[in-house]
């Protein structure tokens, strides 16, 4: 344990639960339902509201082996392959191997997929899979439609849940074991202001840290919480460094920051083509797959094309779908190209890549448990081992379902019994500094700028500059007489943790000199695989900086020292 914790008020309210899951997206919630099916007294926090997390927007679909003549075998070496030497094998053959029937078991909660004419589940295929097994919903909408069967459920089941409430620390036990959360009610609900959930296991599914990048097809409430969270609790994370950048974003402006519109990689898979602005297919020959190559790979290939063009975009042409396609397969994205001015019926997307996923996060074994006991991570959140150095596309979705059902098997078996949790310091010493929130967009300009799409030495030290400077900065400031100090609140607790999580994914970069999967250093263009077939592992050092500790082979150590 770190001892750290934000800067906030002492709870000033708390209830008593078996089960908090943190996060309401398809892994959270589906942990939650499976909790309370198994009788634990389970409460649901979410930072906004129950259908306001990231699986709202995913478009694309949920993978699984679930067509004629597909086998979780050919889904397990697609995925292999995605990630680029770092997958853990045994993570991946529980994901594909339990994937179809956790699929069904999501239809069975009331997600209903498109369908062919026959009755059975239509597939399409996108990026590095080698057959159509991607299940979708309404079209280009799978990920609301999973979000609403979800949230249905739960409101049928009478789940606790806690909306506008934004997760601050973990709390422990006089054991170090975990012992529930201390959270801040946003103004609405049932409590107001800080409080806490006091339970023996803590689920962590609060989702991915795009909001680290000025540009991002994540939501706002992305700021990395939970792995921040998990850091000032002693958890270790790996593989932060590995985050995707989705190759197909629509292109706004190279000024415009926030959440862009996704244009999903289904729409590849259907067949559209990647051009320059003189219409050629520049993914020809760089992959046998093309368009549809892993999303490294094709984030790689704009980017190159676009310094060799001097251009901000490229395009994404989908003409030949006609327009009966685009409104019956892609509603979603053509309404929102149309809102932006463009009409994909009769124009080519104009297209560039942005920050999409994070393929690292707090590390868990296959039962979602993280190095601190009675604490679970699942979803984005986490680091199972799955994807490696590189996400094969609508594994996503599919992880969040199979580790979430794993990881409330877990908590029904084990049922840890609820301890007190131990008074939290009030020393200075063991507060981390609040930022003030205007440094947002100095954090989301310095990690765009230097641990991007590329990265290198220098642009990776030049972060790391800016970061620490912030860091001391903010440390000057509450050490200052009363005027600067910043006032603990939901901005400042969410720039704060920006500022941990993207000094932790600098330092792994900095670390890792070679290029695989979607990190890509300029500098060392060559994967490395006598050195770099291991994986990072971070935690928080006693100086409050990363430590960073490479793996002795490609597999994961356990999480408990007796496992």
């Amino acid at each position: 344990m770190t001892g750290i914790r934000l800067t906030a008020p002492a709870p000033g309210w708390a209830i008593d639960a078996d089960v908090v899951v943190v996060g309401s997206g398809v892994a959270g919630l589906t942990a939650a339902l499976r909790c309370a099916a198994a009788g634990l007294d389970t409460v649901v926090v979410t930072k906004a509201r129950l259908d306001d997390g990231s699986t709202r927007w995913a478009q694309g679909g949920i993978a699984a082996a679930l067509g004629e003549g597909d086998t979780p075998e050919q889904h397990l070496d697609d995925t292999l392959v995605a990630g680029a030497g770092l997958c853990d094998e045994e993570a991946v053959r529980t994901l594909v191997t339990e994937g179809p029937d956790a699929v069904r078991r999501l239809i069975t909660t009331g997600a209903h997929f498109d369908t062919t004419d026959s009755g059975d589940i239509a597939l399409t295929r996108e990026g590095g899979h080698h057959r159509r097994r991607i299940a979708h919903a309404g079209g280009d909408a799978t990920g609301a439609e999973i979000s609403r069967a979800l949230v249905e459920a739960v409101r049928e089941a009478a789940l606790h849940t806690i909306e506008n409430a934004l997760v601050l620390d973990l709390l422990t036990d006089a054991e170090g074991r975990t012992a529930g959360v201390s959270l801040h009610v946003m103004g609405e609900g049932q409590h107001d202001g800080v409080g806490a959930v006091r339970a023996p296991s803590v689920v962590l599914a609060t989702g991915g840290m795009g909001q680290v990048f000025s540009a991002t097809t994540n939501p706002s409430v992305s700021t990395g919480d939970g792995v921040a969270l998990a850091l000032r609790a002693g958890a270790e994370v790996s593989d932060l460094e590995f985050v995707q950048f989705h190759p197909t974003v629509l292109f706004l402006g190279a000024d415009s920051e926030g959440q862009q519109p996704l244009v999903s990689e289904a729409v590849r898979g259907e067949g559209a083509h990647l051009v320059d602005a003189d219409g050629v297919r520049f993914m020809l020959g760089q992959h046998e797959l093309a368009e549809l190559a892993p999303r490294d790979i094709v984030a790689k290939g704009i980017t190159r094309r676009m310094h060799e063009k001097g251009t901000e975009h490229m395009y994404l042409d989908a003409r030949h779908f006609g327009a009966a396609m685009w409104e019956q397969r892609f509603p979603t994205i053509l309404a929102a190209c149309r809102s932006h001015g463009i009409d994909p019926v009769t124009e080519p997307i104009p297209v560039a890549p942005a920050a999409h996923y994070a393929s690292g996060g707090v590390r868990t074994d296959l039962r979602g448990r993280t190095t601190v006991p009675g604490l679970y991570a699942c979803g984005e959140v986490a680091c199972t081992g799955v994807h490696g150095a590189n996400r094969l596309a609508s594994n996503s979705l599919l992880e969040g379902l199979v580790f979430a059902e794993r990881i409330a098997a877990d908590i029904a078996e084990v049922r840890p019994p609820r301890t007190e949790p131990a008074e939290a310091s009030r020393e200075a010493d063991d507060l981390v500094p609040l930022l003030a929130p205007e440094a947002r967009t100095a954090i989301q300009r310095t990690m765009t700028g230097g641990a991007g799409v590329l990265r290198s030495a220098d642009s990776l030290a030049t972060a790391a500059e800016a970061l620490e400077a912030l860091h001391h900065e903010a440390a000057a400031d509450a050490e200052a007489d009363g005027a600067k100090a910043v006032v603990p609140g939901v901005d400042a607790w969410e720039v704060t943790n920006l500022l941990l999580v993207s000094w932790v994914l600098v330092a792994a970069a900095r670390d890792r000199e070679e290029t695989r999967g979607c990190h890509w250093r300029e500098d060392r263009p060559d994967r490395d695989d006598a050195h770099g077939r291991r994986h990072l592992v971070v935690r928080i050092g006693p100086d409050r900086a990363p430590v960073v500790h490479r793996t002795e082979t490609a597999a994961f150590p356990p999480v408990r020292p007796s496992d």
